[in-house]
């Protein structure tokens, strides 16, 4: 099985799309479970990021598989889109981007779906490849009462790992303007580790074969802060893109990571 094929798989469109902001990226799609049930039980709101380096060629559609499925399994999904290197994004404004959405989200859909969606309660946060650095960007820097839990799939968890070992064809680099000695300051603000373990639940999901994102960045973060609050993964056998795949053995892992399930906030 070709493990890309995932990435132009058709799929559901979604069911709305917003705007968080003023410029053309600004865009929210909306995916809702089949059946919503009562508006005095509100559901949980899921922001999933999408990955591909931080660079313009990938955008949101090819998530949209994952987000489909993730609807079918009783989240409200909204899979944001974002300026990206090559357009018009770059640090900080890539980052900025996903931060306002997830800030934007819960009342924009509480919009689209008046009484199913609690504007109060904390929200999940999950993110894929440079998606999953965005994720955990986004997310560690909230105030606790908007984000409680995070899953990072196959994250670019440590910019100055990344950049050393110049992963994704220098991908960093390219976001951050230059080299670390170059850039101290953009890599101090884009450094997810100085974050950990932070306030929300983390789940760092990666697979043993991933032939994109260096499995060892991960493994040592789980080495570092392995906890209540933090939880490393790693899938034998498992590559890149089967953890965005729900026609794979990874999605069910994906979907429901155990350390999460029994972190003292649920």
């Amino acid at each position: 099985m070709d493990t890309r094929e995932v990435l132009t798989r058709p799929a559901e469109p979604p069911d709305a799309v917003v705007r968080y902001g003023d410029h053309d990226d600004a865009l929210i799609d909306v995916y809702l479970p089949p059946a919503l049930g009562r508006p005095e039980e509100p559901l949980r709101l899921l922001v999933l990021v999408h990955g591909g380096f931080w660079r313009q060629e990938w955008d949101r559609v090819h998530v949209r598989p994952l987000a489909d499925a993730l609807r079918h399994r009783g989240f409200v999904v909204a899979l944001p889109e974002y300026r990206r290197v090559g357009g018009r994004g770059g640090w900080p404004q890539t980052a900025y981007d996903v931060e306002a959405a997830v800030e934007a989200a819960p009342s924009l859909l509480a919009e689209v779906v008046p009484g199913h969606v609690d504007v109060t309660a904390p929200l999940s946060l999950a993110g894929h490849s440079a998606g999953g650095h965005l994720a955990l960007w986004a997310g560690l820097r909230t105030r606790p009462s908007r984000v409680d839990s995070i899953v990072a799939l196959a994250p670019v968890a440590d910019v100055h790992y990344a950049a050393a070992t110049g992963m994704g064809d220098r991908a960093v680099q390219a976001l951050l303007g230059g080299e670390p000695d170059e850039q101290p300051e953009h890599y101090t603000e884009a450094d997810v580790v100085r974050l950990l373990p932070g306030h929300a639940d983390v789940t760092v999901i990666h697979g043993s074969q991933d032939e994109h994102v260096d499995v060892e960045m991960n493994r040592r973060l789980g080495q570092r802060y392995s906890g209540p609050t933090f939880c490393f993964t790693e899938l034998p056998g498992t590559g890149h893109f089967e953890l965005i795949d729900p026609l794979a053995a990874a999605f069910e892992t994906s979907v429901l990571p155990a350390c999460t399930r029994r972190s003292p906030r649920g």
